[in-house]
């Protein structure tokens, strides 16, 4: 990138001027990636200074069973399949009673598309955990299921929300959406809930009060045009509902652990490489240049690996998520002994030592705790990983 590009993109971001689809593409062409983080950390501080935020959850998902296949997954299984599971409610409750540790807030529910489980099961399971969990707020179901449940009881996306929300749902989460341009969808999603039926949902879900989070899943077989026209559509969604409260970039991962029945089910690998540590970093500071109307940018630290994560926190991220103790979507992140569970501790000793003020939250974004920042005795030595 030239000279003059650069500073007239400086120019327009510290003016608070909205950068465009074609400054979005300029961006992921700088090779200075230096540069790119300095000014997407620039924004992140302007937005919230020198907090990390991160919460205490865990995920459940109750059941594997898919009708789709989508090009990208491992987690979904066909009915009679080895490792296929279906938990019964009083199943879920009880592990979901067992996470009950260290104060948990926050309970994250995603699943399959199951073919055969009635409608009623999924308000049902919602009562059944707030009742036995009245204290952690529920984020369940992607817009994909909330379409399925469409397909599967007749009743409208609005009907199917309010009756969620009466149940206990707090939020939904932003999975599915992956990458919305039908040139990449096409090749990997094998599900009806494309553009229109994932933004008609959040939409919906934000005139009923909900905040949600949006996603996207990069380093597949998108090129950086697809995650600008990805990050410009929900940009606009938000224009119009302010309902986004995070943006969570999602590394695409190739399978690495889950091939027990000898099935790979990650159909990309073959013609894909997982993006590069220097590539995750540069997804994060161009999107947070760009979404200059969502609050906050998480990097999912079981994705990317602790040490991206830290690093991310450098280059536009101001949220670590949780103390996730199993998360059965993905793998280790990294294929480097990434942990499956950081405790609260572990979390406030990362965010400490990337050099920020670690800030425990909730769903929606209220302050539970705020801890000391990083001690600046640390800095005069080298410290040994933890990781």
């Amino acid at each position: 990138m030239d000279v003059g590009l650069k500073r007239e993109l400086e120019d327009k971001v510290r003016a608070g001027e909205r950068l465009t689809r074609e400054d979005g593409i300029a961006l992921y062409e700088s090779d200075d990636l230096a540069w790119l983080g300095g000014l997407a950390h620039e924004v992140r501080t302007r937005k919230n200074g020198d907090v990390v935020h991160f919460n205490v959850n865990r995920h459940l998902n109750m059941t594997n069973v898919c009708t789709a296949s989508c090009a990208y997954c491992s987690f979904q299984r066909k009915p009679g399949e080895k490792d296929a599971y279906t938990m019964r409610i009083e199943e879920a409750v009880k592990l979901a009673k067992a996470m009950e540790t260290e104060n948990l807030t926050e309970l994250h529910i995603v699943n399959g598309l199951h073919p055969n489980l009635p409608w009623r099961y999924y308000p049902r399971s919602l009562r059944e955990l707030k009742a036995a969990l009245p204290g952690v707020s529920l984020k369940a179901f992607t817009a994909t299921e909330i379409h399925h449940f469409e397909a599967i009881s007749g009743l409208s996306a609005s009907e199917i929300l309010d009756e969620l929300i009466d149940a206990g749902l707090e939020s939904l989460t932003g999975g599915g959406a992956e990458i919305f341009d039908w040139e990449v969808r096409q090749h990997i999603v094998d599900h009806k809930t494309h553009w229109e039926d994932w933004s008609r949902i959040h939409r919906l879900a934000h005139e009923k009060g909900l905040k949600t989070p949006c996603t996207m899943l990069y380093g597949h077989i998108e090129e950086p045009r697809h995650r600008v026209d990805h990050v410009l559509r929900l940009r606009e969604l938000q224009d119009e509902t302010g309902g986004f409260q995070v943006f969570i970039p999602l590394r695409y991962q190739h399978d690495f652990v889950d091939m027990k029945d000898g099935k790979i089910r990650n159909r990309l690998q073959a013609r894909t490489t997982m993006a590069t540590g220097a590539e995750a970093l540069k997804t994060f500071a161009v999107s947070r240049l760009l979404f200059d109307n969502v609050p906050h940018v998480k990097v999912f630290w079981v994705m990317h690996g602790v040490q991206t994560a830290q690093l991310a926190l450098q280059h536009g991220a101001d949220d670590m998520d949780g103390s996730v103790v199993e998360y059965k979507i993905t793998h280790d992140a990294d294929n480097y002994g990434t942990p499956n569970k950081l405790t609260r501790e572990d979390l406030l000793d990362l965010i400490r030592d990337a050099g920020f003020r670690p800030v425990e939250r909730n769903t929606r974004y209220e302050i539970i705790r705020e801890y000391e920042g990083p001690d600046p005795a640390r800095r005069d030595e080298p410290q040994s990983m933890r990781f």
